[in-house]
């Protein structure tokens, strides 16, 4: 890979950190019934959209681009975009049939859901560990989308 066209790796685990937090706190308002789970949920659903469609622009991606890089030495290495994006992608599915589940009335389904996410935002913040990038990975090794390595 060419490494003028990559991402700093950092920027996404710094966006997974913010997404952890507001997710924790969807599972949290969502274990006590708190109406506020459901807009929370629709806003970061909202938020894996925008990270989907325009990265660039997505507010965490400009809030670590502006505040945090700055401060940082150069990365030592740039990292492919999309497996990130489609993480986001991932994200938006999960947090999306927690909503719609919930919106048809089945219990739990909000904060299950919102847990998973976390569950997987919290890997990549903490660990560096993305699975929705490794699910990208996968998926692109196994021919589904994109061209496959010769």
């Amino acid at each position: 890979m060419n490494t003028q066209v990559g991402i700093d790796p950092r920027g996404p685990r710094f966006a997974a950190s913010i997404t952890s937090l507001l997710l924790l706190l969807a599972v949290l308002l969502g274990l006590t019934g708190a109406d506020a789970a459901f807009a929370l949920l629709i806003a970061i659903a909202v938020l894996f959209v925008w990270g989907v469609v325009s990265p660039r622009t997505h507010p965490w991606s400009v809030l670590f681009r502006v505040l945090v890089r700055p401060r940082l030495a150069p990365p030592t290495e740039l990292e492919d975009p999309r497996p990130p994006r489609f993480a986001q992608g991932v994200g938006l599915v999960v947090v999306g049939i927690g909503l719609a589940l919930h919106a048809l009335g089945v219990p739990w389904a909000l904060p299950i859901a919102a847990a998973a996410a976390f569950f997987a935002a919290f890997l990549n913040a903490a660990f560096g560990y993305c699975l929705g990038c490794q699910m990208y990975l996968l998926l692109r090794r196994a021919g589904l989308f994109g061209r496959s390595a010769a």
